[in-house]
């Protein structure tokens, strides 16, 4: 437990975080099963344009690795073509 009055601030901040990183990193990572789990080209296109912005975005709050963004686009883009 906390000792000093900053430590359980800390505390209390890492929770909050910890549960918001929580619920982005699943509203993402559904995202980007939905593109999977698309039918048509067309279906798989619309939501990889929303996950492509996801993961960026991710990426970009350190959410996730950069690489780690990169490399999910390019193998959700493989997919798509591969539907087309």
């Amino acid at each position: 437990m906390p000792n000093s009055k900053s430590a359980k601030k800390r505390m209390r901040q890492a929770t909050t975080r910890r549960q918001r990183n929580r619920a982005q990193r699943s509203v993402l990572r559904t995202a980007v099963k939905r593109v999977r789990a698309a039918g048509s080209g067309k279906d798989a296109q619309a939501a990889y344009r929303e996950a492509e912005r996801m993961l960026d975005r991710a990426a970009q709050r350190h959410l996730i690795h950069p690489n780690k963004a990169a490399r999910d686009k390019s193998r959700l883009r493989k997919l798509i073509q591969s539907k087309a």
